[in-house]
């Protein structure tokens, strides 16, 4: 797939000059410091040296004091109160930190994560009916519930209260709930606005902590699933996230909950987990459970505190991450042969499949695996009971949210973010909204969107790439969105000896400029072999890391991508 690579902006050379003295560091490193936004001393101590203290004060959060007396309310009746959250990674975290804080307080509790296939995504009918029909007078929601004006409504016709605390953007108008913590609400001053959904149900036992003058410790015990939520929903990790990763990671690699560490058992001893080790370890297993079964059992596991019991849930995840796995391998393979076989994708802007007969739970990443092959905007689509549910995943740029938006008229319901959104069409809408959604994409979408791009922030001589490199930009973790690992282009190299393709995807090789040669790797990369070959020049997009081998550390390079150094 043909890739353009992108130079970050070069950064003002007097202040990379100033800020590598003060910190003193080199000057590679203060460019990518102040192109990251870290341009003082004082940026660079918070961002080094996160403290708890940089937390922002919970109720600047509007509707935060409501949420909190209702709550207090509720533990002093001894209210009946149930804990509402969606089938993913974030909402089954998000609703064990609130659960089993709010269990020490109040025994007259309970968890409800609607059915991915009977329910659907956010607050269901049927949840409401089941509070309704429990005697719950109060739902608190995490992680869906901004646009659920109407069930909301149904909701208060019977009785039942909600708090909603939702990150996802709001539409025109929000449901008329007891309070609603999301910042992204038009009238919401809170400082920070990119809080997963379990982020923002710490933020709310956060607030509680503090209205009850409890010991800040009251709440340290959660940060891991929060780190979890972070890492898994793929939030921006800058600001108030980066606290809350940097914190939940220390609990995660040193004290980690009874949840946490049943489903790491297998892990490899001593192991230090990263922010991607959760996205594609940690967070799989948990996802697992509402994608195959049910994703109640995903709370079980997070809220279990006997050990030997909770291992013997998270074998169960285990057991159904390895089915996802299969379904995942298998529907990919007909999804793109549906591509493949058909020239009419080849002509389009945008993907939309159907399969009647594809299990629900993966064709999200299904979508995301055509994205990566194909680089379009995505939507895949399975059937359920004479209704189409889909997953749509986008590429750099396009707002696919807002293009199914524009298609409303085919929708029953759709919800998500700029990147990931879920929908629901009727059968008999399918071709029409295909139709459309394609006009849409066609109309809208930039050139450059299609064609992916590999941002690199600094170029670098061979000369310059060392261990001691390594070891201060691994300070700068927590990774992820806002704050990737640096990425390093390197000019002008050769192979030194020959490439290896490892279980036929993986590239596998020593390159550099004499004297200075590196293990290096490509993942899924066996397809630019060619431009490895003996006596061949390439350039090549690199990020740094340590690699762990028989007690020894040694430095190996990530490859991101490789061009022929005449293109």
């Amino acid at each position: 797939m043909k890739t353009q690579w992108r130079a970050k902006p070069t950064p003002d050379s007097e202040t990379v000059a100033s800020l590598s003295k003060e910190l003193n560091i080199s000057p590679e490193l203060g460019s990518i410091l102040v192109q990251r936004g870290i341009d003082t001393y004082d940026k660079a101590q918070a961002f080094f040296r996160p403290k708890l203290s940089h937390l922002h004060d919970p109720f600047l959060m509007k509707d935060m004091d409501k949420a909190v007396k209702r709550i207090r309310q509720a533990v002093q009746d001894k209210e009946n109160i149930l804990v509402y959250g969606d089938y993913d990674v974030d909402g089954t975290t998000a609703v064990s930190v609130v659960y089993s804080y709010f269990k020490n307080f109040n025994q007259n509790i309970e968890y409800y994560i609607p059915d991915r296939y009977k329910e659907g995504y956010g607050i269901s009918l049927a949840g409401i009916e089941y509070a309704h029909q429990n005697n719950f007078k109060l739902i608190i929601a995490l992680d869906c519930g901004i646009r659920s004006n109407e069930l909301v409504a149904k909701a208060a016709e019977l009785g039942v209260e909600f708090i909603i605390c939702d990150h996802h953007l709001p539409g025109e108008t929000v449901p008329l709930a007891t309070a609603i913590l999301n910042p992204k609400q038009h009238d919401c001053t809170y400082p920070y606005k990119e809080l997963s959904g379990a982020g923002i149900g710490f933020k709310l036992i956060q607030a509680y902590t503090e209205k009850e003058g409890l010991p800040y410790e009251t709440i340290m015990d959660y940060l891991d699933l929060v780190a979890v939520s972070i890492a898994s929903d793929m939030v921006d990790v800058r600001g108030e996230n980066r606290v809350l990763a940097y914190y939940g990671l220390k609990k995660l690699n040193e004290n980690p909950s009874i949840g946490i560490q049943a489903l790491l058992q297998d892990a490899q001893p001593g192991k230090t987990f990263s922010m991607m080790d959760i996205v594609f370890g940690i967070g799989p297993k948990i996802n697992a459970a509402g994608r195959i079964a049910d994703a109640k059992s995903a709370v079980k596991v997070l809220i279990e505190r006997d050990y030997n019991t909770a291992k013997k849930l998270a074998v169960v995840l285990n057991e159904r991450n390895h089915e996802r796995k299969g379904l995942d391998t298998d529907i990919t393979k007909e999804a793109v042969e549906q591509v493949e076989n058909n020239a009419e994708f080849h002509q389009q802007q945008s993907i939309v499949l159907r399969g009647d007969d594809w299990h629900k739970g993966v064709i999200g990443i299904v979508a995301s695996r055509m994205v990566e092959q194909f680089y379009k905007p995505t939507i895949v689509f399975s059937e359920n009971e004479g209704m189409l549910t889909g997953s749509a995943r986008s590429v750099r740029g396009f707002d696919i949210h807002e293009a199914i938006g524009k298609c409303s008229q085919y929708v029953a319901q759709f919800g998500g973010h700029k990147y990931a959104a879920g929908l629901s069409v009727p059968i008999e809408n399918y071709d029409g909204f295909k139709t459309a959604f394609e006009k849409i994409v066609n109309e809208t979408i930039e050139a450059e969107s299609l064609v992916p791009v590999v941002e690199y922030d600094l170029e670098l001589d061979p000369s310059q790439v060392s261990l001691k490199m390594v070891n201060i930009l691994n300070q700068m973790a927590p990774f992820g969105p806002g704050n990737h690992m640096p990425v390093f282009r390197l000019n002008h190299l050769k192979s030194q000896g020959t490439a290896r393709i490892l279980k036929e995807k993986h590239l596998k090789l020593s390159m550099g400029q004499a004297p200075y040669f590196f293990d290096s790797i490509g993942f899924g990369m066996a397809e630019l072999s060619s431009y490895v070959k003996l006596g061949n020049s390439f350039d090549a997009c690199v990020s740094l890391e340590e690699n762990h081998f028989n007690g020894r550390t040694n430095l190996q390079l990530k490859l991101r991508d490789i061009k022929s150094t005449e293109a």
